[in-house]
């Protein structure tokens, strides 16, 4: 059984034009999809770690675990630089590095690392991301960013942008 999320019952979320521009900004990112969708996972997992996110930490996106995403992947991250994680994925992850805690100090030489992996596109699809993904920094400063189940959920992005969590991901 999956559920659509939407706003609890009587939460001011999305009732602002403000949040309602959140809301579209975020689900126009997540229907771009010119980044293969491992390396998409592997960004948001960066920022949901760098940021201390249990909501977005607790989910694995749909497309990446039928792309070949496990939690062996998932558990270089937070050793990306020492990991055997392809040049691609941590020319990906330094930039999420890079745009949220120094993003006045990125360097020409992660610009060049990119553009070896990634068409300018891509680079922009991966800074878009990255914003997406760490929208929520006041909900987990808050600590008001609960995960929908115990343990990890699988996720899924509509057409719309919207998303779908599904029954809890049992790994192997």
């Amino acid at each position: 059984m999956s559920a659509r999320i939407s706003p609890p019952t009587g939460s001011a979320r999305y009732g602002t034009p403000l949040d309602r521009a959140m809301r579209d900004f975020e689900r126009a990112v997540v229907r771009i999809d010119g980044v293969d969708p491992i390396t998409t996972e592997l960004v948001r997992l960066r920022c949901a770690r760098v940021h201390d996110c249990r909501r977005c930490s607790s989910m694995r996106d749909d497309a990446a675990l039928r792309s070949g995403f496990d939690e062996g992947l998932g558990a270089k991250i937070d050793d990306y630089e020492r990991s055997d994680l392809s040049p691609r994925h941590k020319a990906a992850l330094r930039l999420a590095d890079a745009m949220i805690l120094t993003p006045g100090a990125i360097e020409e030489s992660l610009r060049d690392e990119l553009r070896e992996h990634f068409s300018e596109a891509q680079v922009a699809e991966l800074c878009l991301d990255v914003v997406k993904w760490s929208v929520q920094k006041a909900l987990v400063a808050l600590r008001i960013e609960p995960p929908p189940n115990e343990g990890l959920t699988r996720m899924a992005a509509n057409p719309d942008g919207s998303f779908t969590f599904g029954e809890p991901l049992v790994v192997r």
